[in-house]
């Protein structure tokens, strides 16, 4: 697959600067690029790397200045990362091929309702009252226990169990190995003080549309109710969501951070890597959550919080300066 550079640029509507006559086959980063390839500079700290690219074309920002040098070339967009992501599209790889539509080793209950279009793998289970909207697709081995609901065009992959009374939207990713309502983690001591009580987890899972979920992350069911995931949310791999957790819209989840129960996130939440959340915490919409941090407290709306325990993440930096030059002067 090869595509000249005014081809790229046609579908992605830049402004082209230079010429090559190179067919580009693939993207790839500025360092490791070959001549065949296209890359990207999407900051000015980058521009020095292009030189000794032996990459054909890039992507540059609208107000970089540097020029592409002989049989090379510039696509000049408004954002180089969004323009990258099309570009990525235009190249990705055809997913893997379904002989059959529906595989002949696949268990599926007679009281399940398959729509139109389902593509359904070797060794999947659908259980009792199971509804699959049209073009689903799951991979081999994915389970689907009953009374389960999932939406038109959504993917699931391998390894991932969907648990009972679960409700999937339209157009959601599961990547392989994800848990979907599997029991909260609920416990209380016995009576007697010799053991542990297992408090029942009755409720389940409502998932909305446009949900990307990694490789062997774990949504739980809700003691009683929903946890309860907003439409467009991402969430990366490796990642823990309690029962009874509330997600608005659009939140993103980096890998290895975890909310304990019943958290609440508004709209636009980011939260980052190795993050970790106290139960009954609210963080309000557009708040950020910096890597590695310990929220213990309500965050406010569009704020941004840093550190175990998260605060204000100026005020956490000016901390840890201020650590660092009295250790320094000791």
């Amino acid at each position: 697959m090869g595509y000249s550079i005014k081809e790229i640029n046609t579908l992605l509507k830049g402004e082209l600067i230079g010429n090559t006559t190179v067919q580009i086959e693939g993207p790839e980063e500025i360092k490791k690029a070959q001549n065949n390839h296209i890359t990207f500079i999407g900051s000015k700290k980058y521009e020095k790397f292009w030189g000794d690219s032996k990459a054909s074309a890039a992507f540059v920002s609208e107000n970089s200045t540097i020029d592409p040098g002989e049989n090379r070339a510039f696509i000049k967009v408004k954002n180089v990362d969004l323009a990258m992501a099309e570009l990525l599209e235009l190249f990705n790889p055809s997913q893997p091929i379904f002989d059959t539509e529906i595989h002949p080793s696949a268990v599926i209950h007679e009281t399940a309702k398959i729509g139109k279009g389902c593509k359904i793998g070797a060794n999947c289970y659908i259980g009792k009252d199971v509804e699959l909207g049209s073009e689903v697709i799951l991979y081999p081995n994915v389970c689907v226990f009953d009374e389960t609901v999932i939406g038109n065009n959504t993917v699931i992959w391998s390894g991932t169990v969907v648990r009972e009374r679960c409700v999937i939207g339209s157009h959601c990713i599961f990547h392989i190995n994800v848990s979907i309502g599997a029991d909260g983690f609920g416990y209380r001591p016995s009576a007697d003080g010799r053991g542990l009580v297992k408090i029942p987890q009755i409720g389940n899972v409502i998932i909305g549309n446009y949900v990307e979920i990694g490789a062997n992350s774990c949504v739980d069911r809700a003691k009683f109710s929903s946890t309860i995931i907003g439409d467009g949310c991402k969430i990366d791999n490796l990642v823990q969501i309690a029962h009874n957790c509330v997600m608005g819209r659009s939140c993103i989840m980096a890998g290895h951070s975890g909310l304990a129960g019943s958290v609440t996130l508004g709209d636009g939440v980011i939260i980052g890597g190795s993050a970790s959340i106290k139960d009954h915490v609210t963080i309000h919409s557009g708040a950020t959550v910096g890597a590695g941090s310990g929220v213990m407290n309500d965050v406010e709306a569009g704020k941004t919080v840093l550190g175990y325990p998260a605060q204000d993440a100026r005020d956490m930096l000016k901390e840890w300066v201020a650590v660092r030059r009295f250790l320094k002067n000791q």
